[in-house]
């Protein structure tokens, strides 16, 4: 390729993360670029290849003729060279260094800060970057380095291990179910506002599963924010539903015992294979793994 704007690998990572977000602001995000920068590059690769390769209007961007045929190079270019800083990464021996971790926004909030500071603690030359997000950060494209997962990850090149299941109680705030009354049976439970999700329907499939006959409608107040969640149930919205661990340390709420046994949340660790056996990543990974165990260990009751 003679022309200089497709030796720029940077250029075609911004031209790819536009044409995939449909913006300028949503590619900058995920590319943790400036918008500005995102917008030069967009401008010198239209400049260099002296085609226009998006169509601007008030809401984004959209692919041009020129654009739309340019994507499958370009994707197949950003693999390439992701491969191969992948390959180059991983061959790292050195102990110090960065260690991006995403996971869901109430683990980031609740459940991880102690595990990582005794990671700090432990290892100090390792620098940790937390990205709390409950969409699927890729770990090919190394938007992180290990992934705190809900579910058993499949994506291909991904090395996952389940390390422990935590487990879920029913929790409502001392003010609210002073005000409400306690219930003592599962029939008690439909004369209480009930705290919900919003689009996510997993509270849904759960209770349905259970042999419950519910929908959205049974929830008097819904969130799929897990951290507002919590400070929703915790405000004295509504009776719901949480992680024992974090909920048991809250002196501001009560677990609500009505003899159900709720199906354990699955956590699992992921990685790319390249990168598990770098030293900096396997330690922490078997750090998290071992601080995620032992939290699950100390939720459930005596």
């Amino acid at each position: 390729m003679d022309n200089p704007a497709l030796t720029d690998w940077t250029l075609i990572q911004s031209f790819l993360a536009v044409a995939e977000t449909g913006s300028l602001s949503a590619a900058a995000k995920r590319l943790r670029r400036s918008q500005p920068t995102l917008g030069r590059h967009i401008q010198t690769l239209e400049r260099e290849l002296d085609q226009r390769l998006f169509h601007r209007h008030p809401r984004g961007l959209t692919l041009a003729p020129q654009g739309e045929r340019l994507l499958p190079l370009a994707r197949e270019i950003n693999d390439r060279m992701n491969a191969i800083s992948l390959q180059a990464a991983g061959q790292s021996q050195d102990l110090t260094g960065t260690v991006r971790i995403t996971a869901s926004v109430f683990a980031s909030h609740y459940v991880l800060p102690a595990i990582l500071a005794e990671i700090r603690a432990t290892e100090p030359g390792i620098e940790l970057e937390l990205v709390p997000s409950d969409a699927s950060e890729s770990l090919v494209f190394r938007a992180a380095d290990i992934a705190v997962r809900m579910y058993r990850p499949t994506q291909l090149d991904i090395v996952a291990r389940h390390v422990a299941d935590l487990p879920l109680g029913i929790f409502a705030a001392t003010s609210y179910l002073d005000r409400r009354g306690r219930p003592d049976t599962l029939a008690d439970l439909w004369q209480h506002d009930l705290i919900g999700y919003d689009a996510d329907d997993l509270i849904l499939r759960t209770m349905q599963a259970m042999g419950f006959d519910v929908d959205r409608h049974d929830f008097a107040l819904r969130c799929d924010n897990q951290s507002a969640y919590w400070e929703l149930l915790r405000a004295g919205c509504g009776i719901g539903f949480s992680q024992r661990g974090p909920a048991l340390l809250d002196t501001e709420v009560e677990e609500v015992d009505l003899g159900l046994s709720l199906p354990p949340l699955p956590v699992w660790l992921a990685a790319h294979g390249v990168m598990r056996q770098t030293p900096r990543i396997r330690a922490v990974w078997d750090m998290l793994a071992t601080g995620l165990e032992r939290a699950a260990k100390q939720a459930i009751a005596p």
